[in-house]
């Protein structure tokens, strides 16, 4: 039987920081008591990080729920935001005789991109350092990276108040690059904007009232020169253009650069939501697709939240007595890993399913 004490010696060495923590050791038997964070029966010996790994997909091949790796590895909130990584070449060890988990690199250390420097040879050591560019991320972070700085959602009282387009250079009716465009509305200091137009209306399954609009990102807008009176307008130039714009679109600030090496965790108080939408505008999604649901900052998720997949058990009639029908147990069957929150709605994207997920299927707390 495998112990599952070598998951904190694993973290003694890939996250040593966090090695000598008590509440760290406490956590890790605690889960371990729960059962959600096991060693797979057929854990392999070792894996060689290659680039494209994540750090889900190395922890899926050793344990039962990948998800779970921060919560058994003691990590606070800080570590979650800013983690020690992983570099290609280091290997994974499984040490059955030992009964632990150890990182490797290669002999006499390793370049930037975790290369070896002395003709492959890899025996076990530390890294402590070399956090940079080339590390793996927790996540496909390629996938998520187009959500991470487009508005997605359009609240109400933002519309009332989003600088907009009111008229055009020689009166074109759509814009593209290095075109001219005339903006009335509060800059607020600002003179790079992302350009929107409000979308599908999002609707709550829980009592089909709106909460939101999808917004349909169109391109970028730079400021050349601010009004001179108090009714002129703001002139820009369309540095870029995914979709043409015109009069009646929407700005809003260019967001700061995202963080973008999130760390999956549960969530910390018991989250019940339920699908709202599919990216895209298709009724059923899958794996590496893009879905939001009902709840937000509000109900308390955050970057980094993991929710369980699951489908409303059907209601049957009980056939050894027709007169009292049955709900069958809800179908669990994957993950959602939150990457953008709102205050009532939240994006994530769909890790492992077994399923296809479909809009009012649910989104939970972990069991």
């Amino acid at each position: 039987m495998k112990k599952f004490s070598t998951i904190a010696l694993l973290i003694a060495v890939a996250f040593p920081v966090m090695a000598s923590s008590q509440a760290f050791a406490q956590e890790a038997v605690n889960a371990a008591k729960a059962g959600k964070c096991t060693f797979l029966p057929d854990a392999p010996d070792k894996h060689v990080v290659v680039k494209g790994d994540t750090l889900w997909d190395i922890s899926a091949k050793f344990l039962s729920n990948p998800w779970c790796w921060p919560e058994v590895w003691g990590m606070n909130r800080d570590e979650i935001r800013n983690p020690h990584w992983i570099y290609p070449n280091q290997i994974v060890y499984f040490d059955r005789v030992n009964g632990r988990l150890r990182l490797g690199q290669a002999v006499g250390g390793s370049g930037a991109d975790g290369s070896a420097k002395d003709g492959g040879r890899l025996q076990p050591q530390v890294r402590t350092e070399n956090t940079g560019k080339n590390a793996i991320t927790a996540i496909p972070s390629n996938l998520i990276e187009p959500f991470l700085s487009q508005p997605l959602v359009i609240e109400k009282d933002t519309l009332l108040t989003a600088p907009r387009i009111v008229a055009t250079q020689e009166g074109r009716v759509i814009l593209a690059k290095n075109d001219k465009a005339y903006v009335r509305g509060d800059l607020k200091g600002g003179t790079s904007f992302q350009v929107f137009r409000p979308g599908v209306p999002l609707k709550d399954p829980e009592n089909n009232t709106v909460i939101g609009y999808e917004a349909v990102y169109l391109g970028t807008l730079k400021l050349e020169r601010t009004a001179k009176t108090p009714d002129g307008v703001d002139s820009f130039i369309v540095a870029s253009a995914k979709e043409e714009m015109a009069v009646g679109d929407r700005l809003m600030p260019i967001p700061p650069t995202p963080i973008q090496n999130y760390v999956p965790h549960p969530p910390e108080r018991d989250v019940r939501a339920r699908i709202v939408s599919i990216y895209g505008g298709v009724s059923q999604a899958g794996q590496n697709q893009v879905v939001s649901i009902n709840k937000g900052a509000s109900a308390g998720l955050n970057i980094g939240t993991v929710l369980e997949l699951s489908r409303y058990g059907k209601i049957i009639q009980d056939k050894t007595d027709e007169k009292k029908p049955i709900r069958l147990p809800d179908e669990h069957y994957g993950s959602l890993f939150i990457f953008r929150v709102f205050d009532n709605i939240s994006y994530g994207l769909i890790m492992t399913v077994t399923d296809t997920v479909a809009v009012g299927d649910l989104a939970t707390s972990p069991e």
